[in-house]
């Protein structure tokens, strides 16, 4: 068996996503079942979103209904979302989950597989 070269991070670096690619952190979002205050519904995609806007941290929830096109794995497993400069450059050679969605004017988002947790690409134009 050939052993691969691995390079591994120390404990004080920051993932290489950001130590070596420039992705900056969005966001942690975390599936629930529990209806949480101030709910804002996406109707395309048949969930609710919150605590976004006043988590100083960027926690997100997510309470998906039960006929929901989003990614099973997006509605079980939390994942976490990185700002990106080119979306298309960020996902070259990646596993994606669905498509490049536009979910409001101005942003480009992605879901990804990595080590078998979904992770969130999203960028950003001017408008």
């Amino acid at each position: 068996m050939k052993k691969e070269n691995i390079i591994k991070r120390k404990d004080n670096e920051p993932p290489f996503v950001i130590s070596k690619n420039g992705m900056r952190f969005h966001h942690l979002g975390i599936p629930t079942n529990e209806v949480k205050p101030n709910e804002i519904y996406l109707e395309q995609y048949k969930f609710y979103v919150s605590g976004f806007e006043s988590s100083e941290y960027g926690v997100e929830w997510m309470r998906f209904e039960s006929d929901s096109p989003v990614s099973e794995i997006i509605q079980k497993i939390p994942h976490l979302a990185f700002e990106v400069d080119d979306l298309d450059d960020a996902i070259k050679g990646k596993t994606l989950i669905g498509e490049i969605s536009s979910p409001s004017k101005g942003v480009r988002v992605t879901m990804i597989l990595e080590n078998g947790a979904p992770i969130e690409l999203i960028e950003f134009t001017k408008v």
